[in-house]
This record gives C-alpha cells, sequence and structure tokens, in this order.
C-alpha cells in the first residue's frame, strides 16, 4: 500500500472515530463580556474540539432581535429580557447569569490625569446636557484640588441596541427623577445630547481620540485601552471607584434573594463598598433546544462556565458569580430540554 493510500485510511479511520455530535454553535449579543466569552468559547473550545460556540459581539439589542428571530442558538445581553420580549418568543428564554461587571465613567480631558470623583446628579446632568462644562460646579464641587478646564464636555454614548446603555441607564433613572421620566432606561434611549459609538470598542475608541470627552463603557475596555475612569458616590455616599471588590458588593444583597428567572438590577446597592452603577450580565438560552447534540454541547458549557470557567474572571476585570447564584443556576440547567 503506498504511503499516500495509509494516510488516506488513517485520515478516514480518525473521521470515522470523531463524535458525530461535533457542533458549531451559532450566539450573538452583548459586547460587556465578550473579553470573558471569548477567553471561555476558547478554553472550552481546547477542552472539547468538537464544540465550536462562534460570538458575534453585536450589542445586547442585536443579540434578543437573532435570539427572537431564531438566527443563533443563544443569546445573550447584559439588561434581561423584557415581558414583552419574552412573549415574543416561540419558546421559553431562561437567563443564566455569567459574570459581574461594572460601567465606569470614562473620559479624557487634557492636563488631568487623576481619578475624578462624579455624584449621582453630575452624571445625569451631564449626559442630560444640562452640565455642558468641565469646570461646572456639579464636577468640581466633588474634585477640590483638580483644575479642571473651562471647555466643552463632549458626551459620548453607545449608537447600538446596548445591554451597556441599559445598565447606565439603568442607574441614571435610580438616580435622577428627570432622567427617568425625560429619558428612561433600555437598550436604546433617545439621547438628549453626544456622539454615538457602536460597541463598548467604539466607545472607547471615541473617547480616547476625542479631548474633553466623556463616555461610558465596561471596565475591561477602560483598562484595555487606558483610558482614565473615575469614582462614583454610592447610595450611602461614599465614592467608589470601579473594582471587582465593589462589583461584588453591589451583588451582595442579590445573592441571597436572587429571583428564580434571574432577572435582577443592582445598580445604585446599598453597601458601604458597593460600586453603583454594576451589573449581572446573562446568557439567554431556549428552555427547549431540537438538536439533541447541540442541547448536550450548550448544558455542559453552562456547567463548565459555572465552576471550572469562573477563574478566568478577574484577570479580565470581572467579578465571579457569587455561589449562591451558582448553586441556584446549577439547578436551573435541568429546565432545558
Amino acid at each position: 500500500m503506498s504511503m499516500r493510500k495509509v494516510l488516506g485510511f488513517a485520515l478516514l479511520m480518525v473521521l470515522a472515530a470523531a463524535p458525530a455530535w461535533a457542533q458549531n454553535i451559532n450566539a450573538a449579543g452583548a459586547t460587556f463580556p465578550y473579553p470573558i466569552y471569548s477567553k471561555w468559547f476558547d478554553e472550552y473550545h481546547k477542552l472539547h474540539p468538537t464544540v465550536q460556540i462562534n460570538y458575534q459581539s453585536i450589542g445586547s439589542g442585536g443579540g434578543i432581535r437573532q435570539l427572537l428571530d431564531k438566527t443563533v442558538d443563544f443569546g445573550a445581553s447584559d439588561g434581561p429580557m423584557t415581558d414583552e420580549q419574552l412573549q415574543q418568543a416561540s419558546v421559553k428564554v431562561l437567563h443564566f447569569p455569567t459574570v459581574l461587571g461594572a460601567d465606569v465613567p470614562s473620559y479624557n480631558i487634557p492636563g488631568v490625569t487623576g481619578e475624578l470623583k462624579f455624584t449621582p446628579e453630575a452624571l445625569a446632568g451631564i449626559f442630560l446636557g444640562k452640565v455642558t462644562k468641565w469646570n461646572d460646579p456639579a464636577i468640581s464641587g466633588a474634585n477640590p484640588g483638580v483644575k479642571l478646564p473651562a471647555e466643552d464636555i463632549v458626551v459620548v454614548h453607545r449608537s447600538d441596541g446596548s445591554g451597556t446603555t441599559y445598565i447606565w441607564t439603568d442607574y441614571l433613572s435610580k438616580v435622577s427623577d428627570e432622567w427617568r421620566t425625560k429619558v428612561g432606561k433600555n437598550t436604546s434611549v433617545n439621547w438628549p445630547v453626544g456622539l454615538g459609538g457602536k460597541g463598548n470598542e467604539g466607545v472607547a475608541g471615541l473617547v480616547k481620540q476625542t479631548p474633553n470627552s466623556i463616555g461610558y463603557v465596561e471596565l475591561i475596555y477602560a483598562v484595555q485601552n487606558n483610558i482614565p475612569y473615575g469614582s462614583v458616590k454610592n447610595a450611602t455616599g461614599e465614592f467608589v471607584k470601579p473594582s471587582l471588590a465593589g462589583v461584588s458588593a453591589a451583588a451582595a444583597g442579590a445573592a441571597t434573594s436572587m429571583p428564580d428567572d434571574f432577572r435582577v438590577s443592582i445598580t445604585n446597592a446599598p453597601g458601604k463598598a458597593a460600586y453603583p452603577i454594576s451589573s449581572f450580565t446573562w446568557l439567554l438560552i431556549p428552555a427547549q433546544i431540537q438538536d439533541a447534540a447541540k442541547k448536550v454541547a450548550i448544558k455542559d458549557f453552562l456547567g463548565w462556565m459555572l465552576t471550572a470557567g469562573q477563574q478566568f474572571c478577574e484577570p479580565l476585570a470581572y467579578a465571579k458569580l457569587p455561589k449562591e447564584v451558582v448553586a441556584k443556576e446549577q439547578k436551573a440547567i435541568a429546565m432545558i430540554q
């Protein structure tokens, strides 16, 4: 037998031995957790070479839309689906919290390199277009000793449907009656002022290249792009810098009182150490998956994510899930049929 035939026969044997359930699984949604999701899907593929999870980081709004349109196997969002959206789904959709993260006010003020402090009133005023100069007393009052310029503030926000926006506007709706009544909370809102950037990547890029700008991004995007970000005054009156500890403190109350469907908000949470613009982020999994092989792979991935996968969170500036939430989710995996 020639060497070519031997190699060909060996290849056929390998293919014949490959598991019948080798799968390509497609998912789409939130950019907020994209760095950790990318790491997870890569690490899981190393452990299970027959399973390839392809994730499009298109924003939470797009992830929910594609899930409802059945163009993906599962979605991802930083804001829980609304009752109305859940009713549009042809099968029940389950929410699985994955990690905890933080929205941070990131800024680019030439000559100002230190960490600024932001009150809820200042942030609401800036994004409402009522606080328009960096040296406005709403900002300078919390930052004595910092020389803030008399320059116009350039507001940067998301242009796409975004869970990062949901978290930001959920927070502003809790701390500002004017924001709640005029703008509200959603993955997309009618912004009073500002420039739009696509994805966390787009907002981070715009802030980095635009002098005197401020935007909101997930913590890891500010860290990776080396953009300054500020501390925020929480519900107890403490200025707390975004950190894993601050995010975990914000989740402490929800960990023991998590609703059965896992749809919960932890913005402006009580607690002296709580960072106030924190959130869970969720995978959106259909409760019925017709493809048996995909169902096995997705359920196995969820189990791995909740255990071994959590070790990858902190190096990427996400907080691990509280153990009480993990235990509750492990039971919920059985609901996928």
